[in-house]
């Protein structure tokens, strides 16, 4: 009763400020702050932030558009779309009013157009820019326009814990196994160092490289031990636009076509509180790759060229991916050697075991697609084929959730996929059938049935033996396959200030899974209510409820069987401007957590933000505490990082969490950043384990970054 009784006090609280303050916020005029509005736009489409969803790619191709906005006079409805911000009803506005009144003249010609509310273009703001169109033919070399190019920087950044972890102490006598060998240690050091350099013009070309080294990974010049300096090294070139030749990319990158059944690049979100925009996805076609994920990309050259009404894309691939290799045995079909697990994709090569797997299998991809888009941009239909090839047969361990998993050297999929719009409706689907005879199918369509009411379904059937290794479609699960499932959206805005949100999706699994001991099902529904009484304010309240089915923690027997778990997810937000340089956002976040008829348990955060900007400088803080009484219950919350960087930690046990981020404009081409961020926990002596634990109740990270532009 304490903890309600604070959060219910917290709330009064806020509320009394907001009352007597209302119309003092309403007058000022607020001034708009693209970082500002880019960290709120995050937080928003991001609904419950969990151990699901790759934080790390969204963002990387969230920023891409950040760090490359689309010019609204060339921009296509495909590439509006894959913004996820604006309905079907305000792109076709928009196209309608360029039709009457020509390309746009500036930015603010925005609020002129038929259903752009502040909050939407306050959104779309970080993301997009206006450009003549009218220009001079620029006749420069390519050379010449890159060494001329002022959209180019160099970034470095360094991360550290401060604690002392298991995996860097030095070895001692009570580390020796009872077969005589010493226990693991990290190689290298306790720094993660990165390092990217780009620069690019957009829609026209990129160019750029990026090296990292994790924490515990060594700075070492070694072939033998495929260690070349940094352990992780990703390098693009990519031009656009060269007459018919759309795209051309040498090096790593990422193809995006169709709703991502089979490629799969860029931003993407999947179920959140914007329940409409992001149930499809756009084909954006061919990106450059320039993420520290060592995995989910091709490495070697893309092209795309236009025929007519045709864009017809053929790219070629060879990269190296970690795994196991072990021989097969006399006994076996073949003595070659095979990896017996699937790919490991962490990327940490840290250990002499993780060294070991580093680089051994060789993966090769080929494919293509073929896509016809009508002139009015009101239909588009395509093809598509893959193949991949490993070095080496996949053999799985035999257990029978896997049963249905790819096994082998080679799979190939085809794939077909369409995206129509008719009046207010806009319908899309993809399905393709991998080696194995599996079918992926993905269906579905957006409707704006008028100014107040936005409405979405999407169906999806992912065979048990359907494999796609690029594919990253809409789904429940975190990979395609083994999945049923049907999903509904609404969104309504009875006026300007209130908004309600909402989707349930349903969602079965004909096949076992890990800790799920037979075919099972669930279902998930999200409600949010936001409530913007000014400018400056935005209150909301958001639920969520997840069933699923999973083995039986009180099981006793030697079978387990499964039973329904149900977690229920509380949010209740407050974003205010307080002053032209001031932001502050208070957040109270519950769950609850209960298998069938076992005991209910719970966790709570209760979150400040404090957010200060004055020009050449920014300041922005947080203090958080929480209370969680298991792991099922931990809390996540989006904090504010570093450029390029994200944090989205998990708050477990019971403690508080605060940081404190730094951003200094030294000049107008040098910036700096600095970042400390602590978490304490009550009741514990020791956080993590095995090579990650840490003596004490503490842990602290401190980030430090430069970026320097030429």
């Amino acid at each position: 009763m304490k903890k309600f009784k604070l959060i219910a006090f917290y709330l009064i609280l806020c509320s009394c400020f907001l009352f007597f303050q209302k119309e003092t916020f309403a007058q000022r005029k607020p001034q708009i702050n693209t970082e500002a509005d880019l960290d709120a736009f995050i937080q928003s489409i991001f609904a419950v932030q969990d151990a699901n969803i790759n934080y790390e790619d969204a963002y990387e191709g969230l920023y891409l558009y950040f760090a490359n906005p689309l010019n609204l006079n060339t921009a296509s409805r495909e590439e509006l779309a894959s913004l996820y911000i604006l309905t079907e009803n305000q792109i076709a506005n928009f196209f309608k009013h360029k039709a009457r009144n020509g390309n746009l003249l500036s930015i603010y010609e925005l609020q002129a157009i038929e259903d752009f509310d502040l909050k939407t273009i306050s959104h779309l703001l970080p993301f997009v820019t206006v450009e003549e169109t009218t220009f001079q033919q620029d006749n420069r070399s390519l050379w010449k326009k890159i060494l001329e190019e002022p959209n180019n920087f160099l970034l470095i950044r360094q991360t550290r814990t401060l604690e002392a972890k298991e995996g860097y102490k030095s070895l001692s006598q009570a580390d020796t196994l009872s077969n005589g060998s010493l226990r693991t240690r990290y190689a290298g050091s306790p720094d993660n160092l990165y390092v990217r350099y780009r620069v690019n013009h957009t829609k026209d070309f990129s160019l750029g490289f990026t090296l990292e080294k994790d924490a515990g990974e060594q700075m070492t010049w070694n072939p033998q031990n495929k260690q070349y300096g940094f352990d992780f090294m990703s390098y693009h070139f990519t031009v656009f636009n060269r007459g018919k030749l759309k795209a051309l990319a040498l090096g790593d990158y990422q193809i995006q076509i169709g709703q991502g059944l089979l490629l799969s690049g860029g931003f993407y979100v999947g179920k959140g509180a914007e329940t409409i925009a992001t149930t499809r996805r756009s084909t954006t076609g061919i990106r450059p790759y320039t993420s520290v994920l060592e995995s989910t990309f091709f490495r070697g050259g893309a092209a795309t060229y236009q025929f007519g009404k045709f864009d017809v894309t053929a790219f070629l691939s060879n990269i190296k991916q970690d795994g196991n290799l072990s021989s097969l045995g006399a006994d076996t079909l073949s003595d070659a050697d095979a990896f017996t697990n699937a790919i490991i994709r962490t990327g940490l090569h840290r250990t002499p075991r993780e060294l070991a797997s580093k680089n051994q299998i060789n993966e090769f991809s080929s494919g293509g697609s073929i896509i016809y888009k009508s002139k009015n941009q009101n239909l588009e239909i395509g093809a598509t084929a893959l193949q991949t090839t490993f070095s080496a047969p996949v053999v799985l361990v035999d257990r029978i959730y896997n049963r249905f998993e790819f096994s082998g050297k080679t799979n190939y999929n085809l794939g077909f996929h369409y995206n129509y719009l008719w009046q207010n409706f806009n319908f899309f689907g993809e399905v393709a059938k991998s080696a194995s005879g599996g079918v992926g199918l993905i269906s579905g369509f957006v409707s704006t049935l008028s100014s107040k009411v936005e409405w979405s379904m999407l169906y999806r059937r992912f065979d048990r033996n359907f494999h796609t290794f690029y594919g990253n479609a809409f789904s429940e699960n975190t990979r395609n396959i083994n999945e049923n499932g049907i999903y509904w959206g609404l969104k309504i805005k009875p006026n300007r200030r209130w908004t309600l949100s909402a989707y349930y999706d349903h969602f079965n699994f004909p096949w076992l899974k890990f800790l799920v001991d037979a075919p099972s099902s669930g279902y998930e529904f999200l409600t949010r209510i936001s409530y913007q009484p000014s400018k400056t304010i935005l209150l909301y309240a958001q639920f969520r409820e997840e069933t699923k089915d999973r083995n039986f923690e009180g099981s006793t027997t030697r079978v387990d069987f499964i039973s329904p778990s149900t977690k229920r997810n509380y949010q209740l937000n407050v974003d205010m401007k307080a002053t032209d340089f001031l932001m502050l956002r208070s957040r109270v976040q519950w769950s609850t957590y209960q298998q069938e008829s076992g005991s209910q348990t719970s966790g709570y955060a209760i979150i400040q933000d404090i957010s200060l900007d004055q020009m050449r400088w920014k300041f922005s803080t947080r203090f958080a505490i929480f209370d969680t009484d298991d792991f099922e219950n931990r809390q996540y919350s989006f904090e504010k990082n570093v450029l390029y960087a994200f944090a989205v930690p998990a708050y477990s046990g019971v403690g508080f969490r605060n940081y404190y981020l730094f951003q200094y404009s030294l000049t107008k081409k040098i910036d700096l950043w600095f970042r400390y961020a602590y978490t304490t926990y009550r009741n514990q002596k020791s956080i993590s384990s095995g090579l990650e634990e840490i003596s004490g109740n503490q842990k602290s990270d401190v980030h430090f970054q430069l970026r320097v532009k030429f």
